[in-house]
Formats: C-alpha cells, structure tokens, sequence
C-alpha cells in the first residue's frame, strides 16, 4: 500500500472514530437534557408527557399534605396564576415550606398529577432560581390589570 493510500485510510479512520464519538455525547446529553417548565405551561400541554421534566414556582399556602403512614407528600406548586398537584415519596429538604420557592422534577401522569423523583428547595430568603422567577413575574404579568405592579418577588430576592 503506498504512504498516500494509509494516510487516507488513517484520515478515514480518525474521521470515523470522531463521529462516533460525537455521536454517542450527544446522545448521552440529549438523554439527561431536563427542561423547565411553570404550572400555567403545564396546564396548556407545553410540557413532554413522555420524559422527565422540572416544574417551579412557590408552594401554595395551606396545600401541603403528609399521608400518616410513609413519607409521601402531595402539595401545590403555583406560578400565582395556575396551579399544578405535586406528589414526592422521600425526604423533602429542610427549607421546603408554603409559600416558598420550589423546584421539582419528574414526570406528569396522564390525570395531570405530577409526580416528583426530586424536590429541590430554594437556598436563602435572597435567591430565587432564575425560571422560577421569571415564571412567576410572566404568571403575574398576565393576570395584572393595567396599573398594577406584575413584580411578585420576595424583598430583595434577586433573579
């Protein structure tokens, strides 16, 4: 074989072994790509059925329920405009309470329950996930009248 026909064979093979490499990031990448979503985009079927995703938003005063036997829990996530059902089996973090910032994910069930393999809680009284705000700032934005304010941020939370 002459040294210009291996080069070829070496270049095709390097090019080869590229593509298939590449190939299998992205589809490892694309397999554990979550994406978010708020409660009102839920209700309105922008949200996959088939794959896990993550819904944020605040957890709604006086919806927090623990079943007596397990460590199941069902609560509300809103957006202040549409609220979804959330039902999580496991520890729930220690700054997960009504009327703050949640994160959960995991899959929606065909009766419009969302059912949580993880609950992610917010960390301080000064931070809110970015989503998660602008989730609720749009909510908020929809249901205002001409003259009120749309900011529904806690004081000093920073986007």
């Amino acid at each position: 074989m002459k040294a210009r026909n291996r080069r070829f064979v070496a270049l095709a093979v390097g090019l080869a072994t590229l593509a298939a490499a590449t190939a299998l990031v992205l589809n490892a990448f694309n397999s554990n790509l979550v994406f978010f979503f708020s409660p009102t985009q839920v209700i309105a079927n922008e949200a996959p059925r088939e794959r896990a995703f993550r819904v944020g938003g605040l957890v709604q005063e006086g919806s927090v329920v623990r079943e007596s036997q397990g460590l199941t829990i069902r609560f509300l996530v809103t957006d202040t405009a549409k609220s979804i059902p959330v039902t999580y089996t496991g520890l729930l973090p220690d700054l997960f309470q009504e009327g703050k910032g949640v994160v959960a994910q995991g899959k929606l069930d065909s009766e419009g329950v969302f059912h949580a393999d993880q609950v992610l809680a917010k960390h301080d009284e000064n931070y809110m996930a970015p989503e998660a705000a602008d989730a609720l700032n749009r909510a908020q934005s929809s249901k205002a009248t001409p003259g009120q304010t749309s900011l529904v941020l806690p004081e000093g939370a920073k986007p």
